[in-house]
């Protein structure tokens, strides 16, 4: 399967923070933080879900991954989703260990099954 993505009962809000802190756990930090909705509204456009970006980086893992293969660089940072569908917050994000399939390095899979977990583990305690 290509995501993780779970329902919370959580406010947005309130679940970007819990993100935030348990991803710090994690020692991945927020770079930034993109607020879709009001950027499509900002150019006219009506979309009227709450839809936030998350591009978090652990700088140590980007370094060994970029070192091994430039192209990982084509998916990083990693993205994680919190977004309103149909009155649920929802929290998801594409898994590691499917993106690296793209760059055939077999030394990857390894670090990106324990970037997934480390990721996976924040999601699910922010639920």
């Amino acid at each position: 399967m290509f995501d993780y993505t779970v329902d919370t009962v959580s406010g947005m809000e309130e679940t970007i923070e819990k993100l935030k802190t348990n991803l710090m756990e994690e020692q991945f930090g927020v770079l930034w933080e993109f607020d879709i909705q009001a950027k499509l509204q900002e150019k006219g456009l009506e979309f009227n879900d709450p839809y936030k970006v998350l591009e978090v980086c652990n700088p140590h893992e980007a370094k060994r991954v970029l070192d091994r293969n430039k192209m990982v660089g084509y998916f990083l940072p990693c993205k994680i989703v919190v977004y309103n569908d149909n009155g649920k917050t929802k929290i998801g994000m594409p898994k590691p260990t499917s993106l690296i399939q793209y760059v055939n390095d077999e030394d990857l899979n390894g670090i990106a099954a324990d970037i997934e977990k480390r990721l996976i583990s924040a999601i699910d305690k922010s639920i």
